[in-house]
């Protein structure tokens, strides 16, 4: 059910179990994400497969709920021929869609409208190096008016996630301002810095002292990132922290195949949780039964 507390108001006394990787269960459900718009393509093609998606993390014990819209942009939508009024009303629908698995739950559960970087656009691979050669002005321009879109479908918080490049997070920044919703900012890393290559600290420095970003950290990490990011993120900003991570696994662009073997464990989300986390799931290859895993973790 929709909730009558604020995210800010429940993250200065608890902690918050978001769910797992929106496309592994999608795939799990049998849905085919082969395409530039990855699960962005089934708002139109099939929004009862996404909603499928949302109600088995809720019933696994999330409470935060991210929406599908990562990689749902305009521009994304306008190549499969998608005018700008009927992307819009997709982008709306992945809010819809959260909120009414949320609903069914009979919990209080918080969605969270997901806003991937620019590089998700590109599709290919981009939002793992950032360095896209654009001006903070031109990603600030990129990103308001999905921004926008998904403000007005009234979720509980804009998830700006996956950012790899601490440039991007700025024009990010900008882009929410008077947008009137809350937002986390979630950076994918590799060891104490960005994706790009910036310090880590510098980084999370951005959003330390705007009170519209309720929680800063990191996500589609290797676990063992998560922990010192963390320490991190509290550290320079003083805010709650967001941690979600992949399962471990490594994605092999040429084989298009995971390979290695998953290292998430909800046992050590404890050390998360010390580190000052207040936001904990999981993101690529994290499905409902390791989410159920950390919920019992975190709620016992």
């Amino acid at each position: 059910m929709k909730p009558d507390r604020t995210l800010a108001a429940v993250l200065a006394e608890d902690v918050l179990v978001l769910d797992g990787g929106l496309s592994n269960q999608l795939e799990a459900q049998g849905c085919d994400l082969s395409d530039a718009l990855w699960s962005a393509r089934l708002l139109a093609d099939a929004p009862e497969q996404i909603e499928a998606a949302h109600a088995a993390y809720a019933r696994a014990g999330a409470q935060v709920l991210i929406t599908s819209s990562y990689q749902a942009t305009f521009e994304g939508f306008a190549r499969r021929g998608i005018d700008r009024a009927e992307a819009a009303r997709l982008l709306a629908r992945s809010v819809e869609l959260a909120r009414a698995a949320g609903e069914r739950s009979g919990r209080e559960i918080w969605v969270a409208a997901s806003v991937g970087p620019y590089g998700a656009m590109l599709a290919d691979g981009s939002e793992y190096r950032g360095r896209y050669g654009l001006s903070t002005a031109a990603l600030e321009r990129f990103h308001r008016p999905r921004i926008e879109v998904l403000a007005e479908a009234r979720p509980d918080v804009l998830a700006l996630e996956t950012v790899p490049d601490a440039d991007e997070a700025e024009a990010l920044l900008r882009a929410v301002e008077g947008c009137g919703v809350p937002v986390w900012l979630s950076y994918t890393i590799d060891g104490r810095r960005t994706r790009a290559g910036q310090d880590l600290a510098d980084a999370f420095g951005l959003a330390a002292g705007l009170d519209q970003v309720v929680a800063v950290g990191v996500n589609c990490c290797a676990p063992a990132d998560a922990g010192p990011a963390a320490e991190i993120a509290a550290a320079v900003t003083g805010k709650p922290v967001v941690v979600y991570p992949n399962s471990g696994e490594r994605w092999d662009a040429e084989a298009r195949a995971w390979r290695g073997d998953a290292t998430f464990a909800p046992a050590t989300t404890e050390a998360w949780r010390t580190a000052g986390a207040r936001l904990i799931g999981g993101c690529c290859r994290v499905g409902p039964p390791a989410v159920a895993s950390l919920a019992a973790t975190l709620t016992s």
